[in-house]
């Protein structure tokens, strides 16, 4: 058995040596899917990284994160962290509040329009993914998601141990 990537025929005829590549195929779809965020959220201060924090801040629901555990949970310096949450409080995204358990640490809560400019963005967002997705089932889309959520988990328990 050969120890070299197996590549498909492209449209073209040609093969693709890099279609079998893990670290290719990631690339090319985090770069449009941050091109996708980035152009949703490009009114906002931090571009995708402010996206990234309205999701988190979203799914928190009534347990909102410190400024500490969202900075890990999006995958961002403690202090550009703070840089973001700062101008994203300034534009009424969201709010922080001292934790009555620790007040050095903060509560990060977001807004009602901070709610609002998140529905717009996933809109646009959804809509990206679903041109990315398009060769897909229905089936396909949610078992690719789940799997990419799955291996991503793990990069992230392995970034927080190094």
């Amino acid at each position: 058995m050969s120890s070299e990537p197996r590549g498909r025929a492209s449209e073209s005829g040609k093969c693709l040596a890099l279609d079998n590549d893990l670290v290719w195929a990631i690339r090319m779809i985090s770069g449009a899917l941050r091109r996708a965020a980035a152009d949703a959220s490009q009114t906002l201060p931090g571009g995708s990284r402010a996206y990234l924090v309205l999701v988190a801040l979203a799914e928190a629901g009534d347990k909102p994160p410190t400024q500490l555990e969202l900075a890990g949970q999006v995958g961002l310096d403690r202090t550009v962290m703070t840089y973001l949450l700062d101008d994203l409080e300034k534009q009424g995204l969201l709010s922080r509040r001292p934790n009555p358990q620790d007040r050095r640490a903060r509560h990060v809560i977001l807004s009602d329009e901070g709610r609002t400019q998140l529905l717009r963005m996933r809109t646009d967002v959804a809509a990206a993914e679903a041109r990315l997705l398009t060769d897909l089932s229905e089936d396909q889309r949610a078992q690719f998601r789940d799997l990419l959520t799955r291996v991503a988990l793990t990069a992230q328990r392995g970034t927080r141990g190094a």
